[in-house]
């Protein structure tokens, strides 16, 4: 501690008796303090480690130089370098997911933060507890705008539970720990914290202070509990919806156990990001179409809906027919208060973690169900294996005729790359129009078997199968990725051969946009009358995915067939490096 007394910069002498007492009153200059002495930057490289952090996702500028100074002697932290922000966020973002750890993003001032606003969307969605930070100029520079410079906790505000700004090194640690709590506190989601690089750079004693975290698994209200199971236990016609809070809290195994007790089929939400409920199980439906119509048939078919973390719906167009029949008796169970009833009111809303409050649940369903029910709900669970096998082989058979056509139908691909995989492969998903029936012709059974892309924006998928392959490393990792899809974010390739990280990506090639043209033929306009479909064509010149991967260090291949594909894959899974695989798909919009 320095008990020197200063007046400006200058240092002034001798104290007098009179302000002896006075310093005397308030500081004990004997007394050690035992903060440790350091910088900001060597600051917040140990307040990640404190949270447990192992990687720090990154892109640099010269508002990160100082924190990329202080890497350059960091032998704990792995700095994992993107080429585009939106690939690094895409990184964390899988990650995030398939570690259920705090992933830690660094960006690059205004327009680094901007660059990655698209994939921060996707993980705002997803739920990814992600720390993104962004360098900013020295505080007392930014009163005369410098290049680069804009007030950034307002920018990031939208798409994060929390935004913030560093002023004084004083405070890095409260707001670092605060964040990644934050983060972390159900429901999670992605936090934001600006960097000054005055901060980066001060040095003085700190109280790095120590992490907190929110217990997760929140259980559910007793009595609303019990009013939940007597309407289950009653239904006659019940349904689940399981979403992703299933899968984050690894819930499947109590999911299952109380949709075999009062025998109901599972959908998955409409958009999930990861396996729910077990592909495999003959109670399991597979997700509903994003539109209206057809959602309302499935419900109208049902007297109970039980949402487990579902959404209430995320849609894609506007119709005019309400999804939610009228009469249908609603059960939300979920993480976040802001989904229960936020569309529709449900007659019970329980704010819960499935892992501790379905086994409450089910015991009290179980109690209160008398004999015939009983026997109705196990007469649903036979109708509905007997209904589920025979739709799966009737999806497999005909996948299965496909299979010697060529262009290589996506259909026949899914089904050859389920039948190749091994049990612990984990698929990323971003086929968009390519990918019907996924779930049925996949194997995903567990939790961390399957993510898929929960927000919509597209990129998502090579990026964030090197998230989940850093975080899995021990599981095989195969990415099935739309041509288009591919294109925003195809620097992740470089990422993946700098980092030696083998995953394989399979590029679902149909040279266009063909989900806007299946939505644009659907509304029979102009387009589809005319058969033409302006923006829509990636052709004249055709993309050479084969050639862009080598020039990013990646091996590739183009597969014409099937069996090209999947001998390609089991190739892939083999190895110690990434491979990617073109594979000219049908390009067909039209209904068949």
């Amino acid at each position: 501690m320095d008990c020197r007394i200063k007046s400006g910069n200058d240092e002034i002498g001798r104290p007098s008796a009179n302000e002896v007492a006075i310093i005397s009153a308030n500081i004990d200059c004997s007394r050690e303090t035992n903060l440790p002495f350091m910088s900001g930057k060597r600051a917040f490289l140990e307040l990640l480690k404190q949270e447990g952090v192992e990687i720090l996702f990154g892109n640099p500028g010269t508002t990160e130089l100082p924190l990329m100074d202080a890497l350059a002697v960091e032998n704990e932290l792995r700095y994992v370098l993107g080429l585009q922000e939106a690939t690094v966020i895409g990184m964390a973002d899988g990650y995030a997911q398939a570690s259920g750890k705090l992933a830690v993003v660094n960006l690059h001032v205004t327009p680094g933060l901007g660059n990655a606003m698209g994939m921060l969307y996707d993980a705002q969605k997803a739920g990814s507890p992600i720390l993104v930070t962004a360098g900013q100029h020295d505080q007392d520079f930014n009163a005369t705008e410098p290049i680069l410079w804009a007030d950034l906790p307002p920018i990031a505000r939208p798409l994060v539970k929390w935004s913030a700004e560093v002023h004084r090194l004083a405070d890095l640690p409260r707001l670092v720990h605060r964040a990644a709590k934050t983060a972390l506190a159900p429901p999670t989601g992605p936090v934001f914290l600006a960097l000054p690089g005055d901060i980066l750079k001060a040095e003085a004693e700190l109280d790095l202070l120590a992490p907190t975290r929110v217990a997760a698994q929140l259980r559910g209200d007793p009595a609303a509990v019990e009013q939940a199971a007597a309407i289950l236990a009653a239904a006659k016609r019940p349904l689940i919806i399981a979403g992703d809070a299933v899968a984050r809290s690894k819930a499947h195994a109590e999911l299952v156990a109380l949709a075999e007790l009062i025998g109901a089929p599972v959908y998955s939400e409409l958009v999930p990001s990861t396996a729910s409920f077990p592909a495999s199980h003959p109670l399991f439906r597979g997700a509903m179409t994003r539109m209206q119509g057809p959602i309302r048939q499935v419900l109208e078919q049902y007297d109970v809906l039980f949402s487990v973390g579902g959404d209430l719906f995320t849609l894609s167009l506007p119709s005019d027919i309400e999804p939610m029949p009228n009469g249908l008796t609603l059960i939300h169970l979920d993480t976040d208060p802001w989904e229960l009833g936020k569309n529709y009111p449900p007659q019970v809303a329980i704010l819960g973690d499935p892992k501790t409050t379905l086994p409450d649940i089910t015991d009290a369903v179980r109690k209160a169900m008398s004999s015939g029910a009983r026997g109705a709900a196990r007469e649903r669970l036979d109708a509905a294996k007997t209904a589920t096998l025979a739709e799966r082989e009737a999806l497999k058979t005909k996948a299965r005729e496909m299979a010697g056509r060529t262009p290589v139908q996506p259909l026949s691909l899914l089904h050859a790359i389920g039948e190749t995989l091994p049990k612990d492969a984990v698929v990323i998903d971003e086929t968009i129009s390519s990918g019907a029936g996924i779930r049925s012709l996949i194997r995903s059974d567990d939790p961390q078997s399957f993510y898929g892309l929960r927000g919509g924006g597209i990129g998502w998928g090579l990026p964030a199968a090197l998230g989940v392959k850093l975080a899995l490393p021990e599981r095989p990792v195969v990415a099935l990725i739309g041509d288009g899809s591919a294109m925003y974010t195809c620097q992740a390739l470089w990422t993946a051969a700098h980092e030696r990280i083998a995953a394989v990506f399979v590029i679902f090639n149909n040279s266009s946009y063909r989900i806007l043209k299946q939505r644009l033929h659907a509304q029979r306009g102009l387009a589809a009358q005319v058969d033409r479909f302006v923006g829509m064509e990636l052709t004249d010149p055709a993309i050479d995915y084969v050639g862009l991967a080598r020039s990013l260090g990646v091996a590739a291949e183009r597969a014409k067939t099937v069996h090209e594909v999947t001998d390609l894959i089991a190739q892939g899974i083999k190895s110690d490096a990434p491979l990617l695989i073109d594979v000219p798909v049908d390009r067909n919009y039209k209904p068949v």
